[in-house]
């Protein structure tokens, strides 16, 4: 016992299994009688010649020990000497006499240690590739070399090939520069790679209810050299998955008794596979009779209705168990009942009868008690308070347990941006006893605070832009100095500072707060923001020339969650107030030509109604977000008279937005993006016209955040920037120049894989369609006259930076009196996605 414990520690103190070799037993400083065995008491055990492992422990394992009595020779010095033999950590072994003194004996333990590794280096194959093989192997330096760890790295090798169709590689080992002090080696690893094993034929027979064209199809690692665009490649392990795929497929189609009852792999010309795979289909089964037994809590009716499977339906083992666990829509019978506290419910289908091609199921459902949460808590988060997370979640104790409300509370957590979506984790710990359940969440923080760095191109000039968000600021922890690590961090406010140039021509500095639950009890959100802005001709303020659009912004924002139709919807109030400045010079030319000179005062309220089912922020996989929005002003000219002139002082209009967004998993991570935009402004009297703010500009990237007088900047790749806003032509002056739109609609299809979801660094490249246009007035408005475009991009999303977006886009029509600017068009920006 007291040997194993020891091994035990030797384990613990990183000993590694080495090979062993011969060693003597005794070695003589002292005169000891052969012929006579005699016995001693040990008086001194020194172990000598090891400096990674603990002599006590060696001792312990040798079995000798002070004031031991000991037979020499005898059994007693083979066993010490085998048991440190099998531990293989040592090249010699030698136990050797001091002195003796009487019946007295000082033995010395003379050890000599395998050689440990110092570094190795990988030649034969590319530098990054070795840099690849270096990761995927398991040994690390110190450790020992022997011939267990030369097998390992070998295997590991050609694991690392043979797993990119490469199973005839070659590896070789060389061990050079011996430090005798250190007792260490550097180790050559030679690596040969093999050719990429290819299949030359996939052979199928015995099928009949699948062509050998569609058993083929379900092998979707397992592709032969005849398949179009199909990298073919033999990877046994693949193999093995697929022709799991094969069966999987058949029972979906009622064939419950498939067996693949032979197959064969052998190579071929240019050492290429050729796989024979024969199958043996059985007989196509239905569904005919399905009895529930043991349900109290619902009637048969209702679960059938949950299961929907008729008789006569297709005997479909995957459909029958999504139905009855889990179904990705949420509809299935184990959800019904889960979701009302049956925490500890059991079901279970039984085949009673099989009948020629038909087949009686019994459900057999245990549906016990309902089961109450006890506790919920939170792991992992190093940085968001607990009341943050906490809040989010739709699991509180006291509540009946609900498999959905957990569902949910893991998208909520998604959501708020604050953790890696990839990670999030539930723990749920039942206690059958007391009819409860503790809840344990697990996050892991990911950094989000974001530095914007952006530049791109708007209103005729190179726009550069720096901001700094801050989304989990604390304020209430401002006053503690310990909290100021590097910022007061982790109650879930928002704060965000922005600044834009253009050098001498333009300007724009804005800052906003967030509180996204005011007073801490409900989710009402508080927003606050300011911003101003300057653009000019370039001129000095006090040159004559000098032209120039002032403006300052206030905008106060409360929203609040609803709970119908469902608690997915929230609701915004905006109020918000701005004051354009137009300098004209003093030739009384305007900086922009349809806006009055001097101050125009824009007081206008906004309601938001959006509902957003997305299931996590950067790379959502299901869901949509819709919004519908009404911003207007106070309809000043129904109170009084007011002409053209003063239209311009006091703004009046109506702006109506639609937004919809939907994205559906086709399969794995491979996402469908769908979105429809749409706008429109108008005014309450018509002989004032429309307002030229707050107007539409479409086309090219739609550069975020340029603010020149109200106007939106609408994205529709393959076309330059702004190149689809409608023409005006002057009546007075006869100039012809972009007029902001009053109407606007957008269509966009994208087909997005990610590469990389690691929450440092997210990559996921596209291919995307668009149309859109845009019309000065309602009456020309067609929602089928577009400008199309194709194209494809990659999206990176780093936390410090956010969205970063490089696209390549084709626009395919020409548009009147702008040549050239359809075609190929690059689209870079950094902090906003399209």
């Amino acid at each position: 016992m007291i040997k194993k414990i020891a091994l035990i520690a030797l384990i613990i103190l990183g000993f590694t299994k080495v090979g062993f070799s011969q060693a003597d037993s005794v070695n003589n400083y002292a005169t000891i009688d052969y012929g006579a065995a005699k016995t001693y008491i040990v008086a001194g055990f020194e172990v000598t010649g090891t400096s990674y492992y603990d002599k006590s422990v060696i001792q312990i394992i040798a079995g000798i020990s002070i004031g031991q009595k000991i037979k020499i020779p005898s059994d007693d010095v083979t066993k010490a000497i085998t048991s440190l033999w099998k531990q293989k950590l040592f090249d010699d072994i030698k136990l050797k006499v001091q002195k003796i003194e009487d019946e007295k004996i000082w033995l010395e333990l003379a050890l000599k240690e395998k050689p440990r590794l110092s570094t190795f280096s990988i030649i034969g194959v590319r530098k990054g590739k070795a840099e690849d093989i270096s990761e995927a192997l398991t040994m690390k330096s110190g450790q020992i070399i022997n011939q267990n760890l030369l097998v390992t790295v070998e295997r590991e090798i050609k694991k690392f090939y043979s797993d990119k169709g490469r199973s005839d590689t070659k590896v070789k080992f060389e061990l050079v520069d011996y430090n005798a002090v250190k007792n260490t080696n550097r180790l050559k690893i030679f690596v040969t790679p093999g050719p990429k094993i290819k299949i030359d034929n996939i052979i199928i027979e015995g099928n009949t209810a699948l062509t050998d064209k569609q058993v083929r199809a379900q092998m979707k690692e397992t592709k032969w050299k005849k398949r179009l665009f199909a990298k073919s490649k033999f990877i046994e392990d693949n193999y093995s998955d697929d022709k799991q795929k094969i069966i999987e497929k058949y029972l979906s189609l009622g064939y419950r008794d498939i067996q693949i009852v032979s197959d064969s792999v052998w190579r071929g010309k240019d050492q290429n596979v050729n796989i024979k795979m024969v199958i043996n289909e059985g007989l196509k089964y239905y569904f005919r009779n399905i009895k529930f037994i043991g349900n109290s809590k619902y009637k048969d009716a209702d679960l059938h209705r949950v299961l929907n499977i008729k008789r006569g339906d297709i005997y479909d083992q995957t459909l029958l168990d999504e139905r009855l666990n889990m179904s990705q829509q949420g509809l299935d019978v184990s959800t019904l009942y889960m979701d009302d506290g049956y925490l500890f419910f059991r079901i279970e289908p039984v085949e009673v009868l099989i009948e020629n091609d038909s087949i009686d199921l019994e459900i057999r459902i245990t549906e016990g008690e309902q089961a109450r949460i006890n506790k919920v808590t939170v792991k992992g988060n190093t940085k968001t308070s607990d009341h943050v997370i906490l809040r989010e979640l739709r699991t509180k104790p006291g509540q009946l347990f609900s498999r959905s409300d957990i569902t949910r509370s893991l998208r909520e957590l998604s959501q708020i941006g604050y953790f890696n979506p990839e990670a999030l984790g539930v723990n749920p710990v039942p206690n059958p006893a007391t009819g409860t359940v503790d809840i344990e969440y697990k996050v892991e923080e990911r950094a989000n605070d974001q530095i914007e760095l952006s530049g791109g191109w708007g209103a005729g000039m190179i726009i550069g832009t720096l901001g700094l968000t801050i989304n989990n600021f604390s304020a209430r922890k401002v006053s503690r100095a310990s909290s100021w690590n590097p910022i007061p961090s982790g109650d879930g406010q928002r704060i965000s500072l922005r600044a834009q140039t253009n050098g001498t021509f333009f300007q724009s500095y804005s800052a906003s707060f967030t509180e996204p639950w005011l007073g801490g009890k409900k989710p009402n959100a508080l927003s606050v923001s300011v911003f101003h802005s300057r653009q000019t001709n370039g001129f000095s303020s006090e040159d004559s020339r000098s032209t120039g659009l002032f403006t300052t912004g206030l905008t106060v924002g409360l929203g609040k969650r609803l709970k119908w139709p469902d608690d997915y919807f929230v609701l915004q109030y905006q109020g918000s107030f701005q004051q354009y400045d137009h300098k004209y010079s003093s030739t009384g030319l305007p900086y922009i030509s349809s806006i009055a000179q001097g101050v125009s005062n824009n007081i206008s309220f906004r309601m938001i109604l959006g509902r957003n089912s997305t299931d996590q922020i950067i790379y959502p996989r299901s869901g949509s977000n819709i919004s519908l929005s009404l911003q207007l002003t106070p309809p000043y000219s129904l109170f009084t008279n007011v002409n053209t002139s003063q239209n311009m002082r006091w703004l009046e209009f109506h702006k109506w937005k639609f937004d919809a967004t939907f994205f559906n998993r086709i399969f794995g991570d491979l996402v469908f993006m769908t979105r429809v935009n749409f706008g429109a402004i108008g005014n309450y009297n018509s002989s004032l016209g429309i307002t030229p703010f707050e107007r539409f500009w479409v086309g090219g990237a739609g550069l975020t955040g340029f603010n020149l007088d109200g106007r939106e900047l609408v994205a529709l790749r393959g076309y330059q920037d702004n190149t689809l806003t409608p023409l005006y032509t002057d009546p007075n002056t006869g100039q012809t120049a972009p007029k902001g739109a009053t109407v606007y609609n957008r269509y966009t299809m994208e087909l997005r894989y990610p590469i990389s979801l690691n929450p440092q660094a997210t990559v996921f490249p596209l291919v995307f369609v668009e149309a859109g246009n845009a019309q000065l007035q309602f009456k020309d408005f067609n929602p089928f006259k577009l400008y199309r475009s194709y194209g494809m991009g990659v999206r990176i999303f780093l936390p410090m930076f956010g969205m970063i977006g490089l696209d390549y886009g084709w626009g395919i029509d020409d548009v009147p009196l702008r040549q050239g600017v359809n075609g190929g068009n690059f689209h870079f920006l950094i902090g906003q996605q399209f």
